[in-house]
């Protein structure tokens, strides 16, 4: 079962996660944290070791390098790429990476948490991989598999072709900040990567190929009360925080929620509440598959605003709605070469290529709506996000082989 790629494939996993690089959505910087260049810092010294070339790090925190083109006719160049930063939704911090050596198919517990466990009963994919190595946290933070697998996979890959001199065509690779806010692909990436096409290494179940991603918005609404002293409040406190509470409650919740909502369901979803009784802002993320459900739950929230609003003219409630990115199909489907290349490459070496909507989205849908036509490629990451993430190290070398026969035919042009 265990491969020649396995052994690297796990240090560089444990080396990458042990790393905090959480971006924060809050921040307007590029990237939106500093911590995240202690990721790009490492990775550029390791691509500078195994010989990569044209090594760049950008001024928004993009770490891109060449693999020239090597006995190859192919007229196009290929890009690779995954993300640096880790959910900001979880703790990340301290975490401490631990391998269970050939999993025996029970129930996984976790050193500083007595409380979680992993099981295969509530993780069914976990009940797939008796016998493989999985990797996961200790309990008290996510992993960080979301994305530093990609991370491994695509710089184990590089090594390899570097080293073994294999034919390949032209190879960019991209090592990209702030995916997990929406921000991963600056305006100018898609001119500094200078791909004819690419790969993002950011999905899950071993065999997914994901060409279909949600459209997505985010929506900030602001609600500014009346602010008195508690005790003379009568009649002329309006408070922020009472309002936004309204807001969330008067949402429907069936189907129209992530915890009510599976396969093409959209949702809208309130990711976080700041504020006092004076001021309060709430941050929505809007999710569909198509846009116009996307444009129907903005207006669905504007109506929930502008309701609350009416029942006390004494506040402010103000809504504004900005794009993050758009469903990848809608580029993608008009021409399917890098989804058939990948296709084919997964059954060469034994896979049944999967391809389902996925629930979420990758930087593969910004940079395809920029004009780098990018699917998303398997690494077998799993239950993302919080403490029970893990991945299997044979998945990840599931995809490095899968990555290497990609390479090998577009070589092939």
């Amino acid at each position: 079962m265990r491969t020649e790629f396995d052994t690297e494939l796990e240090e560089r996993l444990v080396r990458y996660c042990k790393i905090d690089s959480q971006s924060d959505a809050d921040s307007p910087t590029s990237p939106s944290t500093a911590i995240q260049l202690d990721m790009q810092h490492l990775l550029q010294k390791e691509l500078e070791e195994i010989g990569a070339e044209d090594i760049t790090l950008t001024d928004y925190g993009a770490l891109l390098a060449t693999i020239p083109a090597k006995d190859s006719d192919a007229p196009h160049t290929l890009g690779l790429s995954a993300h640096v930063d880790t959910a900001p939704q979880f703790h990340a911090s301290g975490v401490k990476p631990r391998v269970i050596r050939s999993y025996n198919g029970g129930d996984i517990s976790f050193p500083d948490n007595a409380a979680l466990t992993l099981s295969p009963e509530a993780c069914p994919y976990l009940a797939t991989k008796q016998g493989h190595d999985i990797v996961t946290a200790s309990g008290t933070t996510l992993l960080g598999a979301d994305d530093k697998s990609g991370v491994a996979i695509v710089m184990t890959v590089a090594r390899h072709i570097i080293a073994s001199g294999l034919p390949r065509p032209r190879l960019r690779l991209a090592f990209l900040p702030d995916e997990e806010i929406g921000r991963g692909v600056h305006p100018e990436l898609p001119k500094d990567l200078g791909a004819d096409f690419a790969y993002t290494f950011d999905g899950g179940a071993v065999g997914n190929i994901d060409y279909e991603s949600f459209s997505a918005d985010q929506a900030k609404v602001r609600v500014t009360g009346v602010s008195i002293h508690p005790g003379t409040a009568h009649g002329t406190m309006v408070n922020a925080l009472h309002l936004a509470a309204k807001i969330i409650d008067t949402l429907p919740k069936a189907h129209t929620t992530p915890d009510t909502s599976q396969d093409r369901d959209g949702f809208i979803m309130v990711t976080d509440l700041v504020g006092n009784a004076a001021e309060a802002t709430l941050t929505f993320i809007l999710r569909d598959f198509e846009l116009d459900g996307l444009a129907a739950k903005g207006t669905l929230l504007r109506q929930v605003c502008e309701t609350i609003a009416a029942t006390e003219p004494r506040a402010q409630v103000a809504c504004e709605i900005t794009p993050q990115y758009r469903n990848m199909r809608y580029w993608l489907e008009k021409d399917m070469t890098p989804v058939e290349l990948a296709t084919q490459a997964a059954k060469a070496v034994g896979l049944e290529p999967v391809s389902t909507p996925i629930r979420g989205g990758t930087d593969g849908s910004r940079l395809t709506e920029l004009g780098v036509p990018c699917p998303n490629i398997f690494t077998g990451q799993q239950e993302l996000h919080g403490p029970l993430e893990y991945i299997s190290v044979q998945d990840m070398a599931t995809a490095t082989q899968m990555c290497l026969k990609l390479t090998e035919l577009a070589a092939k042009g």
